[in-house]
C-alpha cells in the first residue's frame, strides 16, 4: 500500500479524482466518511511538511479568534499528510483582480494581516534571513542595491510574526457559498520575520507583468491599498518589494 492509500484507509476517505502529483506534494480531492468534501495533501519535501504543520497550528491557534481562521481548516494532520477543508466558493481572486484590482489586493492584505501572529515553539519556521541567503551571499553587482535594501530591512525589522511566505491570488481561495465569499489561505511556506515580506509578495501577482514592473501605476496603487489596510508605511512596502523582486529574479 502506498502512502496516499494508507491515509485514505486510515482516515476513511473516498477519492473524487486521481491524485495530482508534483515534485513537492501529492494532492487528492476526497470525501470523508460523512460525505464532506476535503483535500488530502501528502508532502514530499520538508518545505511542504513545514507548511502542513503551520496550517495545523493556525487551526489550533487562530489569530482571528475561535472558529474563524484565515487559513484552510485542518481536519487531520499526521506526519507528512494533512487533510484540509475543500474550497467550494465560486469566486477567484485572479478573476476579481481583472475587474477590481483594489478589492483583490485588499483581500490579500487582510488575509495576510490575519495570519500574522506571534510564534511559539510548537511550530517550525524558517527565518527570513535564511530565506534571503542566496541574495545576501550573492555577488551579482546588478543586485547590489537590492541586497543592501534587504540587509537594512532584515537588520531592523518592523515586527516579527509568523509569515505565510507565498501569499498570492492563487493561494487565497473562496471557502464561501452563494451568500458570499470566505477567503482563506493555502500552501504556506512557514517563515518568520517582518510582515512586510508577505505584503511585497502579493504585489506582484497574478500576472508576470506586475513582477517585472511593467505596470508601475498599478503597482503604486497596490502599495497604497496595502499601506491603508496594514498601517505599514508605503515606503517600507516598496523597499520590501525591491528586496523580494531581486530574490525572485535571482531564483528565476
Amino acid at each position: 500500500m502506498d502512502a496516499t492509500a494508507a491515509y485514505l484507509d486510515a482516515w476513511q476517505l473516498t477519492p473524487d479524482a486521481p491524485p495530482v502529483v508534483t515534485r513537492s506534494s501529492e494532492v487528492t480531492f476526497v470525501r470523508t466518511a460523512d460525505g464532506t468534501p476535503a483535500v488530502l495533501k501528502l508532502a514530499r519535501v520538508l518545505e511542504e511538511q513545514r507548511g502542513n504543520a503551520l496550517m495545523a497550528w493556525w487551526s489550533d491557534a487562530s489569530p482571528a479568534g475561535p472558529g474563524v481562521t484565515a487559513s484552510a481548516r485542518v481536519l487531520q494532520h499526521l506526519g507528512p499528510a494533512v487533510l484540509l477543508e475543500r474550497a467550494g466558493g465560486p469566486r477567484s481572486l485572479t478573476e476579481l483582480a481583472g475587474r477590481d484590482d483594489d478589492a483583490a489586493t485588499r483581500v490579500l492584505a487582510e488575509t495576510a494581516l490575519r495570519l500574522h501572529t506571534a510564534p511559539d515553539d510548537k511550530v517550525q519556521l524558517v527565518p527570513l534571513r535564511r530565506w534571503f541567503r542566496d541574495l545576501l551571499q550573492g555577488s551579482d553587482h546588478r543586485l547590489t542595491a537590492a541586497r543592501e535594501t534587504a540587509l537594512r530591512l532584515l537588520d531592523d525589522p518592523w515586527d516579527e510574526v509568523v509569515l505565510h511566505g507565498d501569499i498570492h491570488h492563487g493561494n487565497v481561495l473562496d471557502f464561501g457559498d452563494d451568500a458570499g465569499p470566505v477567503w482563506k489561505a493555502i500552501d504556506p511556506k512557514a517563515l518568520i520575520g517582518e510582515s512586510g515580506f508577505d505584503y511585497a509578495n502579493l504585489l506582484c501577482n497574478p500576472h508576470g507583468s506586475f513582477a517585472a514592473n511593467h505596470e508601475p501605476a498599478r503597482l503604486a496603487r497596490r502599495v497604497e491599498v496595502v499601506a491603508s489596510v496594514t498601517g505599514m508605511p508605503a515606503e517600507r512596502i516598496r523597499d520590501w518589494h525591491t528586496a523580494w523582486h531581486a530574490l525572485s529574479a535571482l531564483w528565476g
